[in-house]
């Protein structure tokens, strides 16, 4: 199977699953909040059922520039909002967010192994990448 069918296959198991009450994306936010009190500072007056619609678009942006290594305009837009000169959101904070990530998916997914965590560090690293070069370069 490839990874492309495996990140497939486990997003549609953790969209579909609740833990202790929870929706994934809502999971995920529970875990990078308290991840920091960086991250913590940066959401303070963050209305968050906006902020979870809009991770979602993103989300969408990220795995298409996987499959197609094309920069739509919602990553370009995303990327130029968090780089230095706007939101300044420091290029470590993507890799946190990328572990609080997995680690909800290993919370989210009965079959996580290996194999699947690597899927989804695959496809999101491309466009994590993109994030963190737009830091200083917008």
């Amino acid at each position: 199977m490839s990874f492309d069918n495996i990140f497939d296959a486990s997003y549609e198991r953790v969209q579909s699953a609740r833990v202790n009450g929870l929706e994934f994306f809502d999971a995920f936010y529970r875990r990078f909040l308290l991840s920091s009190q960086e991250v913590r500072m940066l959401f303070r007056n963050t209305d968050m059922a906006v902020q979870k619609r809009m991770l979602k678009k993103s989300f969408f942006s990220l795995v298409s520039f996987y499959a197609s290594g094309a920069i739509d305009d919602v990553l370009r837009k995303t990327a130029y909002l968090h780089s230095a000169e706007q939101l300044n959101i420091k290029p470590h904070l993507y890799d946190l967010w990328l572990e609080c990530l997995i680690d909800t998916v290993s919370d989210f997914d009965p079959e996580f192994e290996d194999d699947v965590e690597l899927a989804w560090r695959l496809i999101l690293s491309p466009g994590i990448t993109y994030m963190k070069f737009g830091y200083d370069h917008f």
